[in-house]
This record gives C-alpha cells, sequence and structure tokens, in this order.
C-alpha cells in the first residue's frame, strides 16, 4: 500500500476545490436572493417615499416593472441596481433613506418583476455578482436600451454601417485603456439608423458606436448617438 504524503494530499485538495469554484456558475435573480419578508418592508417603504412619483406595475406613471425594468436594467447585476436606487431615490432627495430600507426597496422591485424569493435576505455583501439576466439565460439587450457596439465603419448604399459588430453592451460599460483598439470583434452587420453627423472622415476606421437599440438585440440596428474612432484601421 502506497502513502501519499500529507503536502501532496493538500494540494490535490486544493486545486479541487479552486477547480469546483471557477467552475460553479454565476448566481442569478432566479436564485432566490431575496425575501417575502424583505419585499413586504419594501412594499411600505414604497408607499411612504415612492408611490408618488412611480407605479409599481408594468403602465403609469414612470412604470418600474416589464419592458422599463428590464430596458434599464438587463445584463445588469443586483448590486448596481441597489448602487442606482440608493443613489437616485427618492425623486428630490435622493440618498435620503438608510442602506436597509434601500435594500428593501431593491427586494420589493426584485419581487415585483417576477423573480423568486429565497431563505436569506439581500445583504450588502451579497448582491455585487447577482446578475439580472431573463429565465432562459439570455443576455441580449431588448430593443431602446442605450448600448454601444464596437465595429468597422462602412457604407451600405446610402447607409452607414457597422460591420463585424460585437455583441451590444451597456453603453456605460465603455472599454478602458484603449481596450476597443484590440478587443475581438463579431460576425454581424448593425445598420445606423438617424445619422445626424457626417461620418465620412471616419469610413475604414474601427469605431464604438452608442445609442439605443431598435429591436431585442438591435435586430434592426441602432438609433444612434454617438460614434467615436478607437482605431484608424479595422478590424
Amino acid at each position: 500500500m502506497h502513502s501519499i504524503p500529507v503536502a501532496g494530499l493538500l494540494v490535490a485538495v486544493s486545486a479541487s476545490l479552486g477547480a469546483a469554484q471557477t467552475s460553479a456558475p454565476p448566481r442569478t435573480v432566479w436564485d432566490g436572493v431575496y425575501t417575502e419578508a424583505q419585499a413586504a418592508r419594501g412594499l411600505m417603504a414604497f408607499g411612504q417615499s415612492c408611490a408618488g412619483c412611480h407605479a409599481l406595475a408594468a403602465e403609469g406613471k414612470a412604470p418600474l416593472v416589464g419592458d422599463s425594468f428590464w430596458k434599464s436594467f438587463s445584463q445588469k447585476t443586483v448590486g448596481e441596481l441597489f448602487e442606482y436606487v440608493s443613489a437616485n431615490m427618492p425623486n428630490g432627495t435622493p440618498g435620503s433613506l438608510n442602506e436597509a430600507t434601500y435594500r428593501d426597496l431593491v427586494a420589493l422591485l426584485l419581487k415585483s418583476n417576477g423573480f423568486p424569493a429565497g431563505a436569506a435576505e439581500l445583504g450588502p455583501n451579497t448582491t455585487a455578482g447577482v446578475q439580472i439576466v431573463p429565465k432562459d439565460g439570455g443576455t441580449a439587450l431588448p430593443a431602446n436600451a442605450l448600448a454601444r457596439v464596437v465595429g468597422c465603419l462602412s457604407r451600405s448604399g446610402t447607409d452607414w454601417v457597422v460591420t463585424r459588430a460585437t455583441t451590444p453592451e451597456r453603453a456605460e460599460r465603455a472599454a478602458e485603456g484603449g481596450e476597443d483598439a484590440t478587443r475581438p470583434l463579431g460576425t454581424r452587420t448593425m445598420p445606423l439608423k438617424f445619422v445626424v453627423t457626417r461620418l465620412d472622415g471616419l469610413a475604414g476606421s474601427r469605431v464604438a458606436v452608442s445609442g439605443l437599440l431598435i429591436g431585442d438585440g438591435g435586430a434592426d440596428g441602432i438609433n444612434v448617438t454617438v460614434v467615436s474612432r478607437v482605431a484608424p484601421k479595422c478590424p
């Protein structure tokens, strides 16, 4: 019978645990990241501080449910949702509530948008990596989301298009340190709509385009707000 050195055994166990942690899927809003009691407290806070400006429904004044929620927060995390709510609400007195109340309000938003409750409350250390994605796990941004793509600017007849476009991502997640100049490009061609500035000087270069997506995932193009060169040649 062969013996295994203790040091070697510890290394093997550590490597195994590391591999398991690496392969663990990220948590999502479908994993139950708040409690019913927390959402109930959030409903009370909403009635006191938010109901005058927002509708806790898919329609009405400044709705917080359905398309409006997905347009604003799909492809983000619960941590980013918490940061937005705590920095901007209530209207007129942003940041005036305590941290626990803001967590309760986020729990209410999750419940109102159909995400299931769980056994543990949303806490200060449990929101950062929880992804807001559809139940099927899709990451395509919805129509009218403010997004950005990187690709090669060219003409298609009388229209401008971006060829080899990357998958649309949230516009605020702009690459840092010149990453856009070297990042891998995609395979799709995205039409640019409602272009109001002259782009002739950028033709043939690698560009970053920001704007509102037309159709889910930008299926019908992007309503352009900004086009900027990130590299003189493309790809």
